[in-house]
């Protein structure tokens, strides 16, 4: 029996409404769903082209050694296709406006004001005019596109065709000045009158250069996406740092710490030329890291989830934990935290999986607060585990130009330290409350879950062999695992006990011939049969790149499969329910339902759906680096940087503990409620530099934002993530992100940990330079002991010391001032640094000159915290003891 069948229809949410409640997204039907569908389908397939063959695409014309060009493109072509897809599904999923918010409310009372004051005449000249402006912008069903939403996606279409077809003028435009572009009525002479009679009226189009006018509509609907998609708070930063461009300048140079933020003048050509049609604006780096990597991996996600997996991993990890003390909450962090891992969307995550893990915590024996809390710290912090690591992992490649392979090798011991303390509380929670696990009967034997899933594992792993073994860049790493998840379920859903045989045999068979071709004429089976030739290849190497082609092969065999067994059983294949939707309703609309039950009608929506979820989870993430983009930029093209980077110093007061102090709240404050990719590009952008100046590794600086930024999913009052658990739950808002919070402070204390710890990211400064330490490094026993094996045993002794803390019982209740000492336990093991540089600090005010942050130092506070852990530990056990037998006596005497 699966999790899915161990609760009520009581408990059950319907996760997406939920979902789109929550991201005020639109609910479409019928021809709007099939559009966005249509455009998101499209929008997947150039990225998959984009990522299987880079800005350049040729096909070769069998027989005919012709090689056809379809496109080639600039990066700044390939980055606004982007965007303009992004900015289409934006205006169609979030309407302009639902009519309820606060200027429509204000505006409302005061027509009526004016009505009641202005008699009938004026009565009904405002109904028109309210009736006027509801047609135009107003969506109250969720389910209507309004005359705004058509004219802003005529306008999005526009922009990346101009890039597309005067990419040559943009460049000389760039080089010598924009006012050399050509008008409107120039690039197009089809507007030659339109642009005539606009100008007659005093809106001088034709005498602005059309590059311009493009520009600046490219940036207006940037910001109304971003309003949209993300909240006014959003689109109010990123619109106050493009006033900030044009009118900084006028900020006195000359007064103290403000004259700091003066800036040269620039003209609003300058500023539209450098957001738009550069990359060091809106299509900047974010952008790019979206273009090349971000995009691909949540379509990578997207095919896994609708393989069925993400039903799959949640069951096993309830067959792993399910039974054992606090077993559900226990499998919530297991299962919600991969899952996160893929989606990088704390909110989708909690609710998605949350529909699943959060009755079932609940029913054990959890409080709805506690269950929504579980779930919502979880999900968040499926961010911060390797190897995907939503889409920060790829930002903090390209902003810090580290190997993405040493990313995930120092980003593993914190997330493990990480989940690991959220194992640990929610089992003393269990032991408080006496919590015990799911009946064995209730739940799925793992061994036959593996049976009948253990495909879902390959994906993963292919995905660590690409990066980490053969180390393929991260975009063709995704690329070739999207091919292998497709191959996979197209073998999946040909296999049965009477095809098994036959298939595995024609995929060894085609291999070999893939090998024989290499080994003979130097190129595969398809080219030797169009007629290329090649080297002639080594045994082995013939035989390696044949097995490189296996994925490919596994793909072409199984499909012929799945069309030969169209009416055959395959008893493996499980998809998504969003999958079986699919099919059930489309067939049922071509009027014929046997369709749904046709193997490959199920393959082929597979694959549909699974592009089409993965362009409308990308929406948001494009959109924010989108917006994003505008920071960096306006700080780079201003020169605002080394000021900032003084002025933060400065107001640290040169001291490291002080900065990073700064740098959490900030990450937490300017986090609260908006996307981990944006608060991690507004951080980095103001404060990367003033962290890497206190000779903090670039890589730590990088990830202790990012793990301070995540903070802001669960901190109220904002907590989105764990609001959206609440809804889930059923349970108080408040109090599910108070205790969210709670759950959520190691992402506090473990930064703290490896910024003074590099250790603890595996790292050492060696030759000027932090790098990822070796196997030489781990034999240099005075090296690695003391600096990485020590401080690493050290966090996660502390963050046992902090979960006693946090939930207040070990073996028996912890009283307060047991919890204080846990607590300081907690902060010798994990961070000694932050009691020995302030005292270091005040006896240097005090006129006392020395050094107290040091290794030894380091080493004997690390002692002195595990010492105090054991101590309390031991006491709590004999109080534990010592209750139990107080109860026995009492037993006795009472016989």
């Amino acid at each position: 029996m699966s999790t899915g069948d161990t609760y009520t229809d009581t408990d059950e949410v319907d996760s997406e409404q939920l979902l789109a409640e929550i991201e005020k997204k639109r609910s479409p039907r019928g021809v709007l769903a099939v559009a966005i569908a249509v455009i998101g389908i499209i929008f997947s397939l150039f990225q998959v082209i984009i990522a299987a063959r880079s800005t350049t695409w040729r096909i070769n014309v069998p027989f005919l050694d012709v090689q056809y060009q379809v496109f080639s493109l600039q990066p700044l072509q390939v980055n606004a296709v982007h965007v303009a897809f992004a900015l289409v599904l934006a205006f169609l999923l979030f309407p302009p406006t639902w009519g309820d918010g606060p200027i429509f409310r204000r505006g409302g009372v005061l027509a009526d004001r004016i009505a009641e004051r202005g008699g009938s005449s004026v009565e009904r000249i405002l109904a028109r005019i309210r009736g006027a402006i509801r047609w135009l912008v107003v969506d109250t069903t969720g389910s209507r596109i309004t005359p705004l939403d058509y004219g802003f996606i005529l306008l999005t279409l526009s922009t990346p065709l101009y890039m597309l077809q005067e990419f040559d003028e943009i460049r000389r435009m760039r080089a010598r000045g924009m006012r050399l572009g050509r008008s409107i009525d120039e690039v197009y002479p089809i507007f030659e009158l339109p642009a005539a009679a606009i100008s007659a009226i005093g809106i001088p189009v034709t005498e602005v250069p059309y590059a311009i006018i493009i520009g600046a509509i490219g940036i207006i609907l940037v910001l109304d996406a971003t309003r949209r998609a993300l909240g006014a708070f959003l689109m109010a930063i990123v619109a106050g740092f493009i006033a900030y461009a044009r009118w900084g300048y006028l900020v006195p140079r000359g007064t103290p710490y403000l004259g700091i933020f003066s800036i040269p003048e620039l003209t609003w050509f300058e500023i539209i030329r450098d957001l738009w049609f550069t990359t060091v604006g809106i299509f900047g780096t974010p952008v790019s890291v979206s273009v090349r990597f971000i995009y691909i991996f949540i379509l990578f996600g997207a095919f896994l989830e609708m393989s069925g997996s993400g039903k799959w991993f949640i069951d096993f990890a309830y067959s792993l934990t399910g039974s054992r003390r606090g077993g559900p909450a226990k499998a919530s962090v297991v299962s919600s935290g991969f899952m996160g891992m893929l989606s990088g969307s704390s909110i989708a995550n909690t609710v998605t999986t949350g529909a699943f893990t959060i009755p079932l915590m609940k029913r054990s024996g959890y409080s709805p607060e506690f269950s929504g809390a579980v779930e919502s710290s979880a999900s968040s912090g499926g961010q911060i585990l390797p190897p995907v690591m939503g889409a920060a992992a790829f930002l903090i490649v390209e902003f810090t130009g580290t190997a993405y392979n040493d990313v995930v090798v120092a980003a593993a011991v914190p997330a493990i330290a990480f989940f690991f303390g959220m194992w640990v509380m929610v089992h003393f929670e269990a032991g408080r409350h006496g919590i015990g696990g799911l009946d064995r009967s209730e739940l799925d034997s793992p061994i036959a879950l593996l049976k009948t899933g253990w495909f879902y594992l390959l994906p993963i792993a292919l995905l660590l062999y690409y990066l980490v073994g053969l180390r393929l860049s991260v975009g063709r790493s995704g690329w070739y695992t999207i091919v292998a998840v497709v191959g996979l379920i197209a073998f999946i859903t040909a296999y049965n006990e009477r095809t098994k045989i036959p298939l595995v045999a024609s995929i060894a068979a085609v291999t070999a011939l893939q090998a024989a071709a290499y080994a003979t004429v130097g190129v595969g089976v398809l080219a030797a049969i169009t007629g290329d030739t090649g080297t002639a290849l080594p045994i082995t190497e013939a035989a390696r790149s044949a097995i490189g082609s296996l994925d490919l092969i596994v793909l072409g065999v199984s499909l012929i499969g799945v069309a030969a067994t169209v009416r055959q059983d395959a008893p493996l294949l499980q998809f998504d329910d969003a999958v079986t939707d699919a099919a059930n309703s489309t067939a049922d609309r071509l009027g014929r339902s046997s369709l749904a039950s046709n193997k490959v009608y199920q393959f082929l929506l597979f694959n549909l759906k699974s592009l089409e979820s993965g362009a409308k989870t990308a929406v948001t993430v494009v959109i924010a680096v989108a917006a994003a983009g505008v920071i960096p930029g306006v700080i780079s093209v201003s020169g605002l940087g080394p000021n900032l980077t003084s002025l933060i110093l400065t107001v640290s007061g040169q001291s490291l503990v002080v900065m990073l102090l700064l740098a959490g709240v900030s990450a937490i404050v300017m986090g609260l409620g908006m996307p981990t990719t944006v608060m991690y590009i507004l951080l980095v952008s103001m404060l990367g530099s003033a962290l890497e100046e206190f000779g903090v590794a670039i890589l730590a600086a990088h990830l202790f934002i990012l793990y301070f930024g995540l903070m802001a999913d669960v901190t109220p009052p904002v907590a989105v993530a764990a609001y959206a658990a609440a809804g889930v739950a059923k349970a108080d808002e408040f109090q599910t992100g108070v205790t969210a919070f709670l759950l959520s402070l190691n992402k506090i204390m473990v930064p703290f940990a490896f910024i003074f710890a590099p250790g603890v990211l595996l790292l050492r400064y060696v030759d000027g330079e932090w790098t990822v330490i070796g196997l030489s490094d781990m034999l240099d026993i005075g090296f690695f002991i003391p600096e990485v094996l020590i401080p690493i045993i050290g966090v996660f002794a502390g963050v046992w010391a902090l979960s006693i803390t946090i939930i207040g019982y070990y073996d028996s209740e912890v009283s307060g001032i047991d919890r204080a000492l846990f607590s300081v336990a907690s902060i010798l093991l994990m961070v000694p640094a932050l009691i020995l540089l302030p005292t270091q600090t005040t006896l240097g005010v005090a006129g006392v000159d020395v050094a107290l942050n040091t290794l030894t130092s380091d080493l004997v506070l690390r002692g002195v915290g595990g010492a105090l852990l054991v101590a309390l530990i031991v006491r709590n056990r004999g109080q534990t003891a010592t209750a139990g037998s107080t109860t026995d006596d009492r037993a006795v005497g009472t016989e």
